[in-house]
């Protein structure tokens, strides 16, 4: 049998262009490939939960437009199949004198991206947040709280009803493209496809030199490590608050975030990984040491962001550093009051230059799509990732 189309990865960009892919065809033969015993173990069920609303990027870049349009398009799915979500708001607080500069070039860029927001001074961040101090903030209404397990369940089902086949414990061990279709071999046998997505995360480099592609960059994983705030502290927020974030990094700081379960987190860092997959602190993989120490980008990397990165490990290290993170907008937090939480790993593209890819990575071929950096916020921007992918995958096709 010859599949119309394969997808190897069911995280949320995955799911997300298989749908994607079914509407612009329906009745379609696809079938998904997740290596893990369900969806969602990786990088989408592990992550703050965040609805963004595009207050980050540069504006008329493809990633404001794609967060602005997911963002709505997010709530709108999660009101169709019943997925709880909350409209929390946001807030962007400057803690010091050096931050309200880049505060007004945010606010500048939330203006220009159609993104509502509201200038708070110290008392009016005080009367909205009492328990949160700082110098200025930025509100931002639209900004909202959900699952992403909960959205990936629920896309999920809807491709199952749709015909779609998942396979879950089922990876690929080869890759081979021919004329008339993409033989990927699996454990359970050899799956044909006239057309393949691979969305395959944190092992997306693999999958890509797996498929014989000429692979440029390496996978370099970020450890987003968080922590939950103790239950008498449930209510401590109302909104999301975050930090001014530093513009040469693609990560947004150290911040506190309602969850849609009604308690708390404090996170996430971006301390460097030394194993893609290795959740528990001071995991050690030593495939992925070497693909990381044999690739000169990741020296190049390391030079080049020596000093955020050795305040990343301290951070890691050290509960006091990171508490200290977290008391500069909201100070009542003592160490007893954070519980630690399971990690997220982020799957970072590093250049062979060293530098860290912000944008949307793919790698091609005539039958085949490698998505192979998918950056935040690509949860929130999912359903239209997910478009713009399918559209990539049928563009001169019949």
């Amino acid at each position: 049998m010859i599949h119309d189309f394969c997808i190897v990865g069911a995280g949320i960009v995955g799911l997300a262009t298989a749908r994607a892919l079914l509407e612009r065809r329906p009745g379609a033969s696809l079938v998904i490939l997740e290596k893990e015993e369900a969806t969602g173990r990786h990088q989408t069920g592990r992550n703050s939960g965040v609805i963004h609303s595009g207050v980050y990027y540069a504006p008329g870049s493809l990633k404001a437009r794609l967060c602005r349009d997911g963002s709505e398009r997010t709530m709108d799915f999660c009101e169709a199949h019943g997925v709880p979500f909350e409209r929390r708001g946001k807030l962007i607080v400057a803690t010091r004198p050096e931050e309200l500069p880049r505060l007004d070039e945010l606010e500048r860029r939330a203006a220009e991206n159609g993104v509502e927001t509201e200038r708070l001074d110290a008392a009016a961040i005080r009367a909205r947040e009492p328990a949160i101090t700082g110098l200025a903030a930025l509100s931002i209404p639209a900004a909202s709280i959900v699952s992403y397990r909960r959205v990936l369940d629920a896309l999920a089902a809807e491709l199952r009803a749709g015909g779609a086949e998942l396979r879950l414990s089922t990876a690929p061990e080869a890759i081979r493209e021919g004329g008339d279709a993409v033989e990927i071999a699996t454990p359970g046998g050899t799956v044909r496809a006239r057309r393949l997505v691979a969305c395959a995360g944190l092992q997306s480099d693999r999958v890509a030199r797996m498929a014989g592609l000429r692979v440029g960059h390496r996978i370099v994983p970020f450890r987003g490590e968080y922590f939950r705030l103790a239950p008498r502290l449930s209510g401590v927020v109302r909104a999301m608050i975050y930090p001014v974030p530093d513009p040469a990094l693609p990560f947004l700081g150290i911040h506190l975030t309602p969850m849609i379960d009604g308690s708390v987190t404090v996170g996430p860092n971006a301390a460097l990984g030394f194993a893609r997959e290795g959740y528990r602190k001071g995991s050690v993989s030593a495939r992925d040491v070497a693909d990381m120490a044999t690739f000169a980008g990741f020296w190049r990397c390391m030079a080049q962001n020596l000093r955020p990165g050795l305040a990343e490990l301290g951070d890691s290290l050290f509960r006091r550093r990171y508490l200290a993170a977290c008391r500069r907008y909201c100070p009542e937090l003592t160490l007893e009051d954070l519980a630690p939480m399971e990690p997220g790993i982020r799957a970072q593209a590093v250049l062979a230059d060293g530098t860290l890819e912000h944008d949307f990575l793919f790698l091609d071929t005539p039958r085949s799509v490698h998505v192979c950096n998918a950056p935040s916020p690509a949860a929130t921007s999912a359903l239209p990732i997910g478009d713009m992918i399918a559209d990539r995958v049928l563009a001169g096709t019949a």
